[in-house]
């Protein structure tokens, strides 16, 4: 009995050129007629690899998801550290993570040891994974907020250096007393560190 042809493409290969897409132009530009012609296959045979555009994002994500624990650490500032530098080496991710269905193997492995960090808390489970929702929401947050300064050009030293000046301006006219006091308080360019600001979190959420 004749046998169809195998398939041209592993299903991690036309996940791995979707990556690669949305990697350099964005998650916007992946569509599945863009795919199907970077892999130079028919658009109809990428339905042999995914259901929908909805199934190749939920893979794309997990396939980059890979976590290695003897390198990214396992408390939950580490995890963070590891989902922050996972976003800005895929800028598209903070964008696709609402809404996913997130059950492949190495989201659920990464769920699992984010759990593990939480275990000692005692608190509930439903507690726990807020708090897990909460931080990734976090990170995605402020590396969409690095994201959009560096491609603005506001991380560049002479507009930070501009933009003091102007916030120093304002407050000599005493019309902004309290920001004057924060002012006096910091160093003027100095804005907390990506740790920092996780750590008031993951410390404010378990003590909540």
């Amino acid at each position: 009995m004749p046998r169809g042809r195998p398939p041209k493409h592993s299903r991690t290969q036309v996940v791995a050129a979707a990556i690669a897409v949305a990697d350099a132009e964005g998650l916007d530009a992946l569509t599945m007629r863009r795919l199907a012609a970077e892999l130079d296959a028919g658009v109809m045979s990428l339905y042999t690899y995914v259901r929908d555009k909805d199934d190749l994002v939920d893979q794309m994500v997990d396939q980059i998801s890979a976590f290695d624990p003897e390198r990214a650490g396992t408390d939950l500032l580490d995890l963070v550290r590891w989902q922050r530098q996972l976003m800005l080496r895929h800028p598209w991710l903070p964008t696709a993570l609402p809404n996913r269905q997130l059950t492949g193997p190495n989201m659920l492995g990464y769920l699992e040891r984010a759990l593990a960090a939480l275990a000692p808390t005692g608190l509930p489970g439903g507690t726990k994974m807020e708090i897990l929702a909460l931080l990734t929401g976090f990170v995605a947050s402020y590396v969409s907020h690095e994201l959009a300064q560096a491609q603005a050009g506001r991380t560049d030293p002479e507009r930070i250096a501009a933009h003091v000046e102007q916030l120093q301006a304002a407050v000599a006219t005493g019309a902004y007393p309290e920001l004057a006091r924060v002012l006096a308080e910091n160093a003027p360019a100095a804005e907390p560190s990506f740790d920092a600001i996780a750590q008031r979190m993951i410390k404010g959420l378990l003590s909540g």
